[in-house]
């Protein structure tokens, strides 16, 4: 079927395809009621000329069989007139020698398999109309004065009940595969629009998804890179107020307000690359030593790590990154820390994350997660991770992170 095909197209073809059928059949009834009208001028009935009543007889079937065709719809309202088929052709076979009287059923049946839409109605029709048939034969050969012999009226209709029982497995095998492959082009209009249909719906999740992805980093943006920003203000206006009392404190403050700004400007350029489209084109485990060897530069602080390369959707790539730059961006801020240890394995379908740090730590019983830290919980969970934060006073502070691993290929 050409695509574009509507069903209702196919509807059309099917009505047009129905008439057409129907003009064939009544044509061919015409064309063998005119043959047997004129082999029936020579004959003789009680003393009537044959055509006085074939030809009446071949009239009014003709006209009862188009007003059946075209004006009647349903099986009772048709039912008077398929046994008026019947009679009629009793008329016929008992004024003409029966020539051609099987050629009238077969026609009339064809326009009942044509119409009919059950292979059941259709069976019990064309048993039924051999029956009338044979019965038909018989009434007319009784009037005539023949005598009845079942033997001999098989063997003289032999050759016509071969004609309409093969004429009903062709009709009807003809009609049936017609009929399903009907079903079939409908069926697929249907699945081509419902094809259709998904595409559409398909464009829209995937337009809504991008938009939910651009607000996210949008957030992001204004969330870690302004928190970051602000830190970094925070920290070089505290040095500036100890830089004469306590210039190494000073040069602490103003290292970590250094790696602070480097973060946020990595934090920027990630967000206008996942914005425009662009990669980095590095794996995670590049990304992550990346970012250990900017924060160990020009800092004095020292990372030691141990990182598996494992594969992450860019979502939990990106959560990653972050955590670790937020990590040691804490750990330098609030607990002087000077030295970290960073390890990131595959274990079990899952990711590991550990960041810990030499900081001064502080009693849990009085810590609460700030702004950076409540945010890191959040992501993590809502990527069905989960966080933990530890710390001891004199033991630093300790992130564990773990999230699933999704299948890359």
């Amino acid at each position: 079927m050409k695509k574009g095909v509507r069903i209702s197209d196919l509807l059309s073809r099917s009505n047009v395809l129905a008439t057409v059928a129907k003009s064939v059949v009544f044509c061919a009834l015409g064309l063998i009621g005119i043959i047997v009208i004129g082999n029936s001028t020579g004959t003789v009935y009680a003393g009537i000329p044959a055509w006085y009543i074939v030809l009446p007889a071949v009239v009014l079937l003709l006209a009862e069989n188009a007003v059946k065709m075209w004006a009647l719809k349903t099986m009772k309202q048709k039912a008077f007139f398929y046994a008026l088929d019947i009679f009629l052709l009793l008329l016929i076979t008992i004024s003409t020698d029966g020539a051609l009287i099987s050629t009238f059923y077969i026609i009339i049946l064809s326009e009942f398999y044509i119409w009919q839409e059950s292979l059941p109605g259709n069976i019990a029709m064309g048993a039924s109309s051999i029956g009338v048939y044979l019965i038909t034969l018989i009434v007319s050969g009784t009037l005539r004065g023949d005598t009845f012999n079942i033997v001999t009226l098989l063997s003289a209709a032999f050759n016509d009940l071969v004609l309409l029982v093969l004429h009903f497995f062709i009709v009807n095998f003809t009609i049936q595969i017609y009929r399903k492959n009907r079903e079939i082009a409908k069926a697929y209009e249907e699945l081509s629009e419902t094809n259709k249909e998904l595409q559409r719906l398909s464009e829209e999740h995937r337009a809504l998804a991008v938009l939910e992805e651009r607000q996210r980093i949008a957030k992001d943006i204004h969330d870690t890179a302004g928190h970051s920003i602000t830190t970094v203000i925070m920290q070089t206006e505290a040095a500036r107020l100890v830089i004469d009392r306590d210039p190494e404190d000073a040069k602490r403050k103003i290292a970590a307000a250094n790696l602070q700004a480097k973060h946020a400007l990595d934090e920027l350029r990630e967000s206008v690359h996942l914005l425009s489209g662009s990669t980095a084109g590095m794996t995670l485990r590049e990304s992550l030593l990346s970012i250990v060897q900017e924060s160990t530069e020009g800092t004095g602080i020292a990372v030691r790590s141990l990182v598996d390369d494992v594969e992450l959707s860019d979502a939990k790539r990106r959560f990653v990154c972050n955590t670790l730059k937020e990590g040691i961006s804490n750990g330098l801020r609030h607990g002087g820390a000077t030295a970290f240890f960073f390890e990131l394995k595959k274990l079990d379908g899952k990711i590991e994350f550990l960041l810990s740090d030499n900081g001064c730590g502080m009693d849990p019983r009085e810590f609460k997660e700030g702004f950076g830290l409540s945010g890191m919980h959040a992501r993590a969970e809502a990527l069905g991770g989960d966080i933990h934060f530890e710390t001891e006073v004199g033991e630093g502070f300790e992130i564990r992170l773990t999230l699933p691993i999704e299948d890359m290929r």
